[in-house]
């Protein structure tokens, strides 16, 4: 047997309860152990993707279990893609938190080890029930950290986090008893084989079950009708977690992906064509909803929010198209969206520690010490998450739009996510505008003595928007592993094979 796809979820197993029971009273032996875990995720998750960059389907059957009866972890190059994602983004957002954020709280660094061993284990699980086991955990840490540091607001946002999550945990595990009354498992390979072979009198539970997945994964991916708990959520949460949860809602995303092209794809039947139906049209209102909340935001942290919610738009509608070239271009937005939401959300909490009692409000205030530093960053961050050129954020809409231009709905399309890039690169211009340039203008300056000690701040938003760099230099090699791995979502063959057994693929 493959040991290798256990060892992300095993390395954060272990660290978390060992900071917990054993450092947890020194914070300097706590950063250590948090950091060098982290660390050995980042290479781990490189040797994992080095390992099925061929298209191999790595298996891991928990207990020497065989699927479909026993627990599996799948390691195909969509995961891979996922866990190299998580563990760079956890490392800059660490290195940042590790200035005095993780101070402010207790057990920040367990916390966060067990977020990463529950978004980890939703992109290796290879069975629907294990993926609520691992939403539930990474949710549980999630409301922990969300809380991190106190305040009314904050407890506030928190308390509506633990609700919606609460509810799409009830209905996750409705749509699972609806699915498993009809073709008896919960393995996503069976199933993919298994949901064809549905009777046409239980079809009704099946698309009942297949539906309610959806909301419950749009409800995580911050989708339309359920998008509302997101920017209050995350404007109001610790700046390194919020960067953290740029990450979350693509888990959303990935369950989509994954569900609807391996277990309701084209060779489910009638449950087949249930998503794009539904996820198109629901795209495309988030996309308009999240952009014209960055256009009212009021405060920075409110505006990155939601234009977090409009780049989730911007995924989802290339998703829903269910082709692999559209794919593609939407797993490219998916690391552009996700590193430029990351570096943002860090960026915000560096004006709001300089700002004073003006904190992140879009008002003029006295000039403050960095200023033109973190200008710079703060203008590279907007450029990327807009889609102007010449960052990723341009060629990732690029792509989408080049995806969908064949299809029925391709004006409609076009018109949107030009018209709204339009509308988010007036709120972000609008934004830098009062923060830095009518600064200029209000007399004094706030304390040089009140600025952030250390250069870790710095080093992490300058990691994160080098990674956007690259993701522009190196967009024609990373686009021809993303091609791969769209195909790969198709071919099913592969990953039923693997899990199940040659001879079972349909």
């Amino acid at each position: 047997m493959n040991h290798w796809p256990i060892l992300p979820l095993l390395l954060p197993a272990l660290a978390a309860p060992l900071i917990a029971l054993a450092v947890r009273h020194d914070i300097v032996l706590q950063r250590v152990f948090s950091v060098a875990s982290t660390v050995l995720l980042l290479l781990l998750s490189l040797i994992l993707a080095g390992k099925v960059a061929d298209g191999s389907v790595l298996t891991y059957e928990l207990g020497n279990w065989p699927a479909p009866f026993g627990i599996v972890l799948v390691l195909d190059r969509l995961a891979a893609l996922m866990l190299v994602l998580t563990s760079v983004l956890g490392l800059f957002v660490l290195l940042y938190a590790i200035n005095g954020w993780d101070q402010r709280g207790k057990h920040f660094h367990s916390l966060f080890l067990f977020q990463l061993l529950g978004i980890n284990g939703a992109f290796l699980t290879g069975d629907l029930f294990n993926l609520f086991v691992f939403f539930e955990v990474l949710l549980i840490a999630s409301y922990g950290l969300m809380v991190h540091g106190g305040g009314a607001l904050r407890v506030r946002a928190g308390v509506q986090y633990v609700i919606m999550n609460l509810v799409g945990s009830s209905l996750f595990l409705v749509a699972v008893g609806l699915i498993y009354s009809v073709t008896g498992t919960l393995n996503m390979a069976d199933l993919a084989v298994g949901v064809a072979e549905v009777r046409p009198a239980d079809q009704a539970l099946l698309h009942t079950g297949a539906i309610l997945l959806l909301l419950v994964f749009g409800l995580k991916a911050a989708l339309f009708p359920v998008q509302f708990w997101l920017p209050g959520t995350y404007a109001n949460a610790p700046a390194p977690i919020a960067a953290l949860f740029a990450v979350m809602t693509k888990v959303g995303a990935y369950s989509i992906i994954r569900v609807y092209t391996l277990i309701f794809g084209d060779a489910a039947g009638d449950a087949g064509s249930l998503a794009g139906a539904w996820l198109a049209p629901a795209a495309l209102a988030t996309l308009v909803l999240g952009m014209l909340g960055v256009l009212a935001a009021r405060s920075l942290g409110q505006m990155v929010s939601f234009a977090v919610v409009g780049s989730m738009g911007v995924l989802l509608v290339a998703v829903g198209a269910f082709t692999p070239q559209s794919m593609s271009a939407a797993l490219y937005y998916l690391l552009h969206s996700t590193l430029a939401a990351g570096a943002l959300f860090l960026i915000v909490d560096m004006i709001t520690q300089r700002r004073a009692e003006h904190a992140d409000a879009l008002i003029a205030a006295p000039t403050f010490a960095q200023a033109g530093l973190i200008a710079g960053g703060f203008f590279l961050a907007a450029i990327a998450i807009t889609g102007m050129p010449p960052l990723s954020g341009f060629l990732g809409k690029l792509l989408i739009l080049d995806s969908l231009r064949e299809g029925p709905a391709a004006v409609w399309i076009w018109g949107l996510i030009l018209s709204t890039s339009l509308i988010a690169i007036i709120g972000f211009a609008r934004a830098g505008s009062v923060v830095f340039w009518k600064s200029l203008a209000e007399p004094g300056q706030l304390p040089v003595g009140d600025t952030p000690k250390g250069s870790l701040p710095f080093v992490a938003v300058g990691l994160l928007l080098a990674m956007l760099v690259l993701l522009t230099v190196f967009a024609g090699p990373i686009s021809g592993y993303l091609d791969n791995t769209a195909e790969q979502l198709f071919f099913r063959r592969d990953y039923i094979d693997a899990v199940l057994g040659s001879g079972r693929a349909s």
